[in-house]
């Protein structure tokens, strides 16, 4: 007997276990996925282009997570695949709780049954939490694969936000024009804009892995390695020849406490500790002794995240208004970003408290995360949401806005107010460097130029 199947995810971790173990397996009919933290998400179905005619005809149905008990229970459901990243073990056991109150199996997908084996040496970045400094690890890695004479071609983790999913199988970006091409939300830019700015490589990302890695294996500007650039704290799509995971000691004891992010941890050939620049030694050797403990194999690389600063000068004395990388503030749960860092650490008088002016879903943003005070989070998962953040830079009383977001966001976001912009790139600390380690990555590979 078939065996029905919901899949509570957000668009993201949860298509790629659909379309890797489910899409053309006859013994499971997945009746509905259940999303959260993306605003529409839920008003639109994944269609059966995507889905498989042959199984889906329909396509399958996308519901909001707090219907799941109901859902159960009308579709005969006998287990649920839990398919978040970046979850609190708390918050995961009680999304168990649910399901299993409601009489259905609760389950938890590894690597086996959902990783992609490519023909090229694939390098994956991933981390114990949203905000830890995947992006620029990645762009570091590329750096010098670069300067070794490689093509790499970057893969990025999904964030498939636009409501015609079908136009997100595949996605290919290596110029700034195709961010508009492809009506990319601000999420998306600010994982994209880096990578092709630098004329470094190509990106890819969308919603087939499968077809995704193909295309980027034969990507027609060349490619001798995959950069897989991971989202969130999750385990990468394709199976890694090099997995390199970074830890946050800024959150310490939180590379043992997340989902997926422990397995990043526990699976990683390198662990890079990151922002040793801006963390206490206590919480540095917190993070020093988890790592140890649970992958005491893995090579171990000091690193700081080093801020840039168009005008610091603009800086000191001044009421500003931070705006932050919206992921990492919210379901990433940080308090500060570069840009509050690089605020205080230029003199600013005041950090301006933007919640009073905030409008539209900004409201809502910071009702969903109360733990943000001074600082706004540069959420644009639409249009209209990106509306909303302009509206809300307009409103804040501020002498200037301090961007530390990794895109230019006065392209898209209009911003009154004078501004500057934060920058930050990783730079390793001491001995290993990934310049030796990925000097024994090319060998072992026979990629020497």
């Amino acid at each position: 007997m078939k065996r029905n199947v919901i899949i509570i995810g957000a668009a993201g971790r949860d298509f790629h276990n659909f379309n890797t173990f489910f899409r053309h397996n006859p013994n499971y009919n997945v009746v509905a996925f259940t999303a959260e933290q993306i605003p529409g998400i839920d008003n639109r179905p994944y269609p059966k282009e995507l889905a498989g005619e042959d199984l889906y005809p329909q396509g399958i149905p996308i519901f909001k997570e707090s219907d799941l008990p109901e859902l159960i229970k009308k579709y005969d459901v006998h287990e649920c695949v839990l398919a978040y990243s970046d979850i609190h073990y708390e918050d995961a056991m009680a999304i168990s709780a649910i399901v299993n109150a409601a009489g259905a199996d609760f389950k938890l997908m590894g690597p086996n049954a959902t990783m992609l084996k490519s023909n090229k040496p694939v390098i994956a970045v991933g981390a114990t939490r949203t905000g830890t400094g995947k992006s620029q690890t990645s762009r570091r890695i590329i750096e010098y694969l670069v300067d070794m004479g490689l093509k790499v071609v970057a893969v990025r983790h999904p964030m498939p936000y636009d409501p015609d999913l079908n136009k997100q199988r595949v996605q290919r970006f290596a110029t700034v024009e195709d961010l508009k091409k492809h009506n990319c939300t601000i999420e998306e830019m600010e994982e994209y804009e880096p990578h092709v700015v630098t004329k470094r490589n190509v990106i890819y990302s969308g919603v087939d892995y499968e077809a995704i890695l193909r295309e980027a294996e034969n990507d027609p500007d060349g490619c001798d390695v995959i950069l897989w650039d991971g989202g969130n704290n999750d385990f990468a799509f394709f199976k890694p020849d090099l997995m390199v995971g970074v830890v946050d000691p800024l959150r310490p004891g939180h590379e043992v406490k997340y989902y997926p992010g422990e397995v990043v941890a526990r699976t990683s050939d390198v662990i890079v500790i990151n922002k040793i620049d801006s963390a206490s030694l206590e919480d540095i050797n917190t993070v020093r002794r988890n790592i140890a403990r649970i992958n005491p194999n893995a090579v171990v690389v000091d690193a700081a995240s080093v801020l840039t600063v168009n005008k610091p000068e603009q800086i000191r004395g001044k009421r500003v208004l931070v705006v932050e990388d919206g992921p990492t503030l919210t379901h990433g749960n940080m308090t500060i970003g570069a840009g509050s860092v690089a605020a205080m650490k230029y003199g600013a008088a005041e950090l301006v408290d933007p919640r009073p002016y905030a409008v539209g879903s900004i409201v809502d943003t910071f009702k969903k995360y109360s733990h943000l005070e001074n600082i706004l989070p540069a959420m644009g998962y639409g249009e209209a949401q990106m509306r909303d953040l302009e509206k809300t830079i307009a409103n804040v009383p501020c002498d200037l806005v301090v961007i530390g977001t990794p895109i230019d966001l006065p392209r898209f976001v209009k911003v009154n107010q004078p501004y500057v912009k934060i920058g930050y790139e990783l730079q390793e600390i001491g001995t290993p460097t990934f310049e030796t380690i990925l000097q024994d990555f090319v060998k072992k590979h026979n990629l020497v130029k």
